[in-house]
């Protein structure tokens, strides 16, 4: 009897997704947050009910976030990171006041805002990842103006100046925080 033999598959198939399966999942319940976040109350977050909405098991959730404050962290990584250009319009002053309109519009947007009050909500790592990467893209306007040979306020006066004010206005208050505003907060940092 002779062996019969089965064709190997590789990555490479034809009939392969690119990203395979887990990124299939992930994108699914990135966007099954989203959704749960701008479309009902953020006291439904929850793994069974994020695991239903996407379209896969809960316990493939826990698996892979174990909990919803580090699946927020995840979507704040992946929402966060590099979202914002970080501008070069040749003076500090001009860099600074784009970036905090740009920022300003951004929490402006009700899908941002519900994940960004989402984030705060649980705590975690979320909002640190997000504080994070808004620091560096500071630190690279500030690091920029000092390699052209002027001074500039520490990161700390930077952090709150701009960013405090913007994130509390948008995240505790009913107002929100337009980028004419946020222009203004740029006169109280570098005062005339």
């Amino acid at each position: 009897m002779p062996a019969t033999t089965s064709p190997t598959r590789t990555d490479s198939r034809p009939d392969s997704r690119p990203g395979g399966r887990s990124a299939r999942v992930r994108a699914a319940v990135h966007q099954a947050v989203k959704d749960l976040l701008t479309d009902e109350a953020s006291d439904l977050l929850t793994i069974p009910v994020i695991a239903a909405r996407a379209g896969v098991h809960a316990t493939t959730v826990y698996r892979r976030w174990g909990s919803v404050s580090e699946l927020l962290a995840d979507v704040a990584t992946s929402r966060f990171s590099g979202d914002l250009v970080v501008p070069d319009t040749g003076s500090l002053r001009g860099d600074l006041e784009r970036y905090a309109a740009d920022l300003a519009k951004d929490l402006s947007d009700p899908d941002t805002l519900a994940l960004v009050r989402a984030i705060v909500g649980t705590g975690g790592e979320g909002a640190s990842i997000c504080r994070g990467e808004r620091q560096r893209q500071l630190e690279a306007i500030l690091e920029r103006e000092q390699a052209r040979g002027s001074r500039t306020p520490t990161i700390e006066r930077a952090i709150d100046a701009l960013l405090a004010p913007l994130y509390y206005r948008a995240v505790f208050t009913d107002q929100a925080p337009t980028p004419e505003w946020a222009r203004t907060l740029v006169s109280h940092l570098l005062p005339d």
